[in-house]
């Protein structure tokens, strides 16, 4: 099954809205993405909780790794430069931090509140190869901005 982007984007709309709490909304978030693509192996939160450091958040999927520095894998990426990172094989790119051997491309977008403050990225690991594309990121972006800059 391939993600209806439209659709999903309307369903986490209405699942939270008038919500602020950001960890009920990364928890809806990161549920109704996971489910709506057989690509999305494990989905979820890294929150910014120090200086250069994130710790898991909600997600959906086998274990995560608990605590990811900045300068550290495709998420430390995301979260240091603010630039989507969109790895096609994981196993090429320098530093790359392997929470689940099977993971083989991964998709991370950084997330933000309404002042612009980083608050964590959105990560999504697919165990195929090259699972992501530009669609992809982009109509994700755009669903974090819906829920997370309102």
């Amino acid at each position: 099954m391939r993600v209806n982007y439209e659709d999903l984007q309307q369903t986490i709309a209405a699942l939270t809205e008038g919500e602020d709490d950001e960890v009920a909304l990364m928890a809806t978030v990161a549920c109704e993405v996971h489910h709506s693509d057989d690509r999305f192996n494990w989905t979820g939160f890294y929150r910014v909780t120090a200086p250069e450091l994130m710790k898991i958040g909600p997600y959906q999927g086998g274990h995560g790794c608990l605590v990811i520095p900045f300068h550290r894998g495709v998420c430390g990426a995301a979260a240091r430069t603010g630039e989507v990172q969109l790895v096609p094989d994981v196993n090429a790119f320098p530093g790359h931090i392997a929470c689940a051997s099977s993971t083989r491309s991964e998709l991370v977008l950084p997330v933000h509140d309404r002042t612009g403050a980083l608050i964590g990225v959105f990560d999504i690991d697919s165990d195929q190869p090259d699972a992501f594309d530009e669609n992809d990121a982009t109509a994700l972006q755009e669903i974090l901005k819906m829920v997370f800059e309102k």
